[in-house]
């Protein structure tokens, strides 16, 4: 194990502790909440090097499921959480309680198969490249500014996407069939078991390889060093996003920041921002006020310096080498990856993690499609020299 980065460690709780104190003075309490809770996201992520980017990959490429069995024991526990949160309206601020339920339709088929090509060439997905830019993964910056850039273009066409096109009304297996919360619990966690069992039969049938171990510590020095169990950082992760959810009244989502702060900017430019029709209603309030105010932000910084603050407790910190390759890669995945989370109402994050959590028909289809995408960039990565695992790999 390397040696840990004291003066990063101290850098990073000491930016936490004045931006919470500065939330804490300037906003609701709510924000500086929202603050430690991101910081917990990070850290979980990085250590446990959660991914959903790398987990679409392996399935689709070497039929590899350790990860998307992960997924299903996160999804599992989100909803198990989530249902008597939704139900009775449980929060801690009094906020109301909304679960993410979106429309199905073109704009989300289109919006998620953009964002899983996206997130194959970008290097991560909307929670990865957060947390790769806290391990300091140089390329990730340029997936970030990129990833701005789409989401804010993609909020200026969202009005075309929603209005001109397709879509049926939002579906919720708890709200829209009858089943109630109850119900849609159980048909749920029956899901999750036919996916994870489905897994476990692509794997076996394929011979996949297995995941590669990461270096860990062992006992009580492994909350802070080295790498913690996919499923334990499966239910860390559902308990934060429903802590998320009684603490703002809506689940943990990502990448509504980005668009926020791109939109900010082309304001800046002189654009014409306010009269978008993405930011008219209820969103008008946050583009006419502080970033500091938006709950998105928030966790997105916390998340940020969470991952940073977990990179250097493992001496992994350091900035990479950018290729001419992964940069290309990064701006063109970063940019699918904006413009794809806008259309379908969310990332990895919001429309698959938050969706499904939510018993949202959307996060279901999202996924599906994020697959599809996936598979397709399997032919892409090598053409900007990114690795594809393979069926005679030792691991992947």
């Amino acid at each position: 194990m390397n040696p840990v980065q004291k003066s990063l460690v101290g850098g990073g709780i000491a930016a936490s502790l004045l931006l919470f104190i500065y939330l804490a003075a300037t906003q609701s309490m709510m924000q500086p909440v929202l603050l430690l809770i991101g910081l917990a996201l990070g850290f979980t992520l990085f250590h446990a090097r959660f991914g959903f980017t790398s987990a679409f990959r392996r399935m689709m490429s070497v039929g590899n499921g350790q990860a998307m069995r992960a997924h299903m024991l996160m999804l599992a526990a989100a909803v198990t959480l989530f249902a008597p949160i939704l139900a009775f309206g449980i929060s801690f601020f009094g906020a109301d309680i909304a679960g993410y339920v979106s429309p199905v339709g073109v704009s989300l088929i289109v919006g998620s198969f953009l964002f899983g090509i996206g997130m194959q060439l970008g290097g991560g997905c909307a929670s990865g490249t957060l947390y790769s830019i806290g391990g300091g993964r140089t390329v990730m910056f340029i997936t970030l500014l990129f990833f701005i850039v789409g989401a804010t273009v993609g909020a200026y066409h969202l009005p075309f996407w929603t209005e001109e096109l397709p879509a049926f009304e939002p579906i919720s297996l708890a709200t829209s069939t009858g089943l109630g919360y109850g119900g849609s619990w159980a048909l749920s966690i029956a899901l999750f078991g036919l996916i994870a069992w489905i897994t476990l039969i692509v794997e076996k049938r394929k011979n996949a390889p297995k995941m590669a171990p990461l270096p860990t510590e062992s006992g009580w020095k492994r909350i802070f060093r080295g790498s913690w169990p996919l499923f334990t950082a499966a239910i860390i992760l559902a308990v934060l996003n429903a802590l998320t959810l009684m603490t703002r009244g809506t689940p943990w989502g990502i990448t509504s920041a980005f668009a926020l702060w791109g939109s900010k900017v082309a304001d800046f430019l002189g654009f014409d921002v306010a009269q978008w029709g993405y930011w008219q209603g209820a969103n008008a309030t946050a583009l006419e006020s502080s970033i500091f105010a938006d709950s998105t932000t928030i966790l997105n910084f916390g998340v940020i310096l969470g991952a940073f603050i977990a990179s250097a407790l493992g001496g992994l910190f350091k900035f990479t080498k950018i290729t001419l390759g992964n940069f290309s890669a990064s701006v063109i995945g970063g940019l699918l990856m904006g413009y794809g989370a806008r259309l379908a109402f969310g990332c990895n994050i919001g429309a698959y993690f938050g969706g499904i959590a939510s018993f949202s028909m959307h996060g279901y289809i999202w996924g599906i499609m994020a697959l599809g995408g996936t598979f397709l960039a399997l032919y892409l990565r090598p053409l900007f020299g990114l690795s594809v695992p393979k069926s005679n790999d030792s691991v992947c």
